[in-house]
């Protein structure tokens, strides 16, 4: 018999890479998971979302895969709203789910279809899931939740690093930075901690179209730790937040990046 589970976890972009490692170490922490994403094949269960509820099962915990884009309001309200209607609470939510550029362009040809893009997904959606996501909360916690509520946001280190190529991506992950602090500003008096991950050059699809540019930097030193992160390493450090031991650290950024982030001489 399973034990019983710890809370319940929404995780944003779980289908694959860093969502996809984070989902499953919350199921190894005890927590019953949500699945969000946008892309499934349930004629392929050997990827995406259908092998990561599959991984989830085998832990012992229960999975729920919900289809939905967080860009979109109605499906941001569905996301909640199923949830609900299935684990009748929600205790930890992880806004990992974002895009790339569609194409990298020099700062001075960006289009404002690609801005609106990359800024719906990775900065509009997240700050109106978690707006949504944080009342119910603070509801939770005025009825005496047995878990404090916890709210994750993944950025990056393009939100303080500058890449004239991609503009769309570093301001809407710098953008994110803010609504991590913000967030964190408002519900400490809700008993609501919030946190912020930077994970740095990490291989996933997303980072795949450049894995020749990247495996030279870091083979000529750009990390201090000479290797490529895993979506393990940032899922670690999730798991490490949802076991208290930065219970009292709300509102602190956590980077992932072997040591990118020390300048050197």
């Amino acid at each position: 018999m399973a034990e019983q589970s710890k809370g319940t976890a929404l995780v944003t972009g779980a289908g694959r890479g860093i969502g996809r490692g984070i989902a499953l170490e919350l199921a190894r922490r005890g927590f019953d998971v949500v699945v969000n994403d946008i892309v499934d094949n349930p004629e392929d269960r050997s990827t995406g979302a259908c092998e990561v509820l599959e991984r989830i099962q085998e832990i012992g915990r229960t999975g729920l895969f919900i289809h939905g884009d967080i860009s979109d309001t109605d499906d941001r309200r569905r996301i909640l709203d199923e949830t609900l209607n299935t684990f009748e609470r929600i205790d930890i939510l992880v806004n990992n789910a974002g895009i790339p550029c569609p194409r990298r362009l020099d700062i001075l040809e960006s289009t404002e279809q690609s801005y609106d893009l990359v800024m719906n997904v990775n900065l509009r959606g997240p700050f109106f899931l978690t707006q949504l996501v944080a009342k119910q909360m603070v509801k939770q916690v005025k009825e005496s939740t047995p878990f404090p509520p916890i709210i994750v946001f993944i950025t990056s280190i393009s939100a303080y690093v500058s890449s004239p190529s991609r503009p769309e991506y570093c301001i809407s992950k710098a953008g994110l930075s803010m609504v991590s602090r913000l967030f964190a500003h408002r519900l400490a008096e809700e008993g609501i901690t919030v946190y912020e991950i930077r994970p740095g050059i990490i291989r996933t699809d997303m980072t795949a179209v450049v894995k020749e540019r990247y495996d030279k930097l870091i083979e000529e030193g750009i990390l201090l730790q000479r290797r490529w992160g895993q979506p393990e390493d940032v899922a670690k450090v999730v798991g490490a937040i949802v076991n208290g031991d930065l219970a009292y650290s709300t509102g602190e950024v956590i980077e992932v990046s072997g040591g990118f982030q020390i300048p050197r001489l």
